[in-house]
C-alpha cells in the first residue's frame, strides 16, 4: 500500500504531534474543506514548526492520505469493539452494524464529512474530487481496499466463506452502499433516515442473493 508517513514517529511526542497535525487537519477541512486547507495552517494549529510538518508529511494530500487511513482504522476498530456485544445470526448482520458506524461516524467525526477512506468530497454526499480515488493505494480504488479489510474481518470474526465469489460480491456491495450513503448525505445533511435503510435492504438483500 501506499505509505502514508515520510517517516514512522518512534517517539510519544512525535507521535502525539503527527496526532495533533491530523485532528487539526480534520477539523480545518469541515471548516474550509479541502481545497483551502493549507500545512501552514495545520502546523500552526497544531503548535508545531512547519519544518516538523514536513519530516512527517510530504504535502496537504500526504496528510490527508493519513487522515483517512486513520479513518478507515477507526472504522473497523469501531466495528470490531462492537462485536462481542452484538447478535449477530449470520454474517450478513454485519451489514446493518457496519452501516450504523460508519453513519454515525459521518455525523460526529471532524472532518468525516469530507474525507471518509480516502475520496475527498467536495461537500458532504460529493462531488469528490478528481484522482482522489487512489488516496489509499496506488494501484487499488479505495472501495477496493475498503473491501479487502471489511472482508478479512468477516472471514477471522463471522466465518464468511472464501473464493472469488464472496471477493466479487463484497466489492460491488461496498460501492452500492457508498452510493446510497452519499445520496443520504446530499438529501439530508445529517443522513436521511429512509435512504440509510434502503441501504442496509439493498446490500443484505444483493449479498444474500448471492453467496450462501
Amino acid at each position: 500500500m501506499t505509505s502514508t508517513l515520510r517517516r514512522r514517529p518512534a517517539q510519544r511526542r512525535s507521535l502525539e504531534r503527527v496526532e495533533r497535525m491530523l485532528d487539526e487537519c480534520a477539523v480545518l477541512l469541515d471548516e474550509v474543506g479541502y481545497e483551502a486547507l493549507t500545512t501552514k495552517e495545520v502546523a500552526r494549529r497544531a503548535e508545531v514548526p512547519i519544518g516538523t510538518f514536513y519530516q512527517f508529511f510530504p504535502d496537504k494530500q500526504g496528510l490527508v492520505r493519513a487522515l483517512a487511513r486513520r479513518n478507515l482504522d477507526a472504522f473497523l476498530r469501531r466495528i470490531t469493539e462492537r462485536l462481542p456485544q452484538a447478535t449477530l445470526d449470520h454474517w450478513t448482520d454485519l451489514i446493518d452494524l457496519a452501516i450504523d458506524e460508519f453513519v454515525a461516524m459521518k455525523r460526529s467525526t471532524p472532518g468525516f464529512g469530507v474525507v471518509d477512506f480516502g475520496e475527498v468530497l467536495v461537500r458532504p454526499g460529493g462531488p469528490a474530487l478528481e484522482g482522489t480515488n487512489h488516496m489509499l493505494d496506488s494501484a487499488l480504488e479505495n472501495n477496493a481496499i475498503v473491501a479487502d479489510r471489511l472482508r478479512t474481518l468477516a472471514r477471522e470474526r463471522l466465518g464468511a466463506p472464501a473464493g472469488e465469489g464472496f471477493d466479487r460480491a463484497l466489492i460491488v456491495a461496498v460501492e452500492a452502499t457508498d452510493a446510497v450513503l452519499k445520496l443520504a448525505f446530499r438529501t439530508d445533511p445529517a443522513g436521511d433516515a429512509d435512504l440509510i435503510a434502503e441501504c442496509k435492504l439493498l446490500v443484505r438483500r444483493y449479498l444474500s442473493d448471492h453467496l450462501p
